[in-house]
């Protein structure tokens, strides 16, 4: 009897204020062990471990070092944490350099544009702006799809490249830019016909007119100047604008005598009793050389 007493007194001890404190205490050594796990302060915010400031020359060499290696990812790590540890140091004009040819060099082409125009924002005139604007402008130029997709690229590449010309023209970029502007140009040209030629088919003459008059006009360089211009002879005939479709085979003929879109132009003329005539009316007879 006194063991089930005892026993008793046992369980009632348990159950009053000592067992209370007994699990208040298990809970916070839980809560303690939680929180070392997780690496919780149960006493305030979080701690944020200060990043480790390295010397900015340190940074630097390390990213061009790792460039050599074509390890570019961590060269642009690298590179950009000199930026965020020394905003205002003595290598931030190279460093931003830097960031501009490592992301070109791995095709990473939006970030390239971001890195040049912040280049470009501070200094405009430093000794490689003309670079950054030729990595900039090439950025787009690595972009442009062919001439069935919208080539806001293409103007964009366009825009860069002409500015470079006009602000650095003996720059030893710009005959580069020159010869990638003919290109851009050659795809906008390419688009304008190709949606041409798609509404000539559709017998919406007029608005194909349009089209061709576009590349006439803003692409005489380009590579679809020629056949632009049987096309508008070919146009203005369905629409019965003999006198146009005339002038538009005289200054192909004028510009282009051996042009085989020329022999086309002067067969479909021949074809219905014509032959090119120059009409000192039309906007075309402008465009002779």
């Amino acid at each position: 009897m006194e063991r089930e007493t005892g026993h008793l007194v046992t369980l009632s001890f348990l159950r009053g204020g000592a067992g209370r404190t007994a699990r208040a205490m298990a809970v916070s050594m839980t809560v303690l062990a939680l929180a070392g796990c997780t690496g919780m302060n149960l006493f305030g915010p979080p701690k944020v471990r200060e990043e480790t400031i390295v010397p900015e020359a340190t940074l630097y060499q390390e990213a061009l070092n790792n460039m050599d290696r074509q390890r570019y990812l961590t060269a642009i790590e690298q590179l950009e944490k000199a930026e965020r540890q020394h905003p205002r140091g003595e290598l931030r004009e190279e460093t931003k350099l830097m960031l501009v040819y490592a992301h070109y060099r791995i095709g990473k082409f939006n970030e390239a544009i971001l890195a040049a125009d912040k280049y470009l924002a501070l200094y405009p005139n430093g000794q490689d702006a003309a670079y950054v604007m030729y990595l900039k402008g090439t950025s787009y130029f690595g972009q442009i799809k062919d001439i069935t997709r919208d080539q806001e690229l293409s103007e964009r590449a366009i825009e860069v490249y002409t500015a470079l010309i006009r602000a650095h023209p003996g720059s030893e970029y710009a005959d580069d830019a020159r010869e990638k502007l003919a290109v851009a140009n050659d795809q906008l040209a390419g688009k304008e016909m190709s949606v041409g030629r798609y509404y000539l088919g559709n017998g919406q003459y007029t608005a194909s007119i349009n089209r061709f008059r576009m590349v006439v006009e803003n692409y005489q360089t380009s590579t679809h100047i020629e056949e632009a211009l049987y096309r508008l002879t070919e146009a203005y005939l369905s629409l019965g604008l003999t006198g146009e479709a005339r002038n538009a085979a005289a200054v192909l003929g004028h510009n282009y005598p051996s042009s085989e879109w020329y022999q086309r132009s002067y067969k479909l003329l021949a074809d219905q009793g014509l032959s090119p005539a120059v009409n000192e009316g039309s906007w075309l007879t402008a465009q002779r050389s």
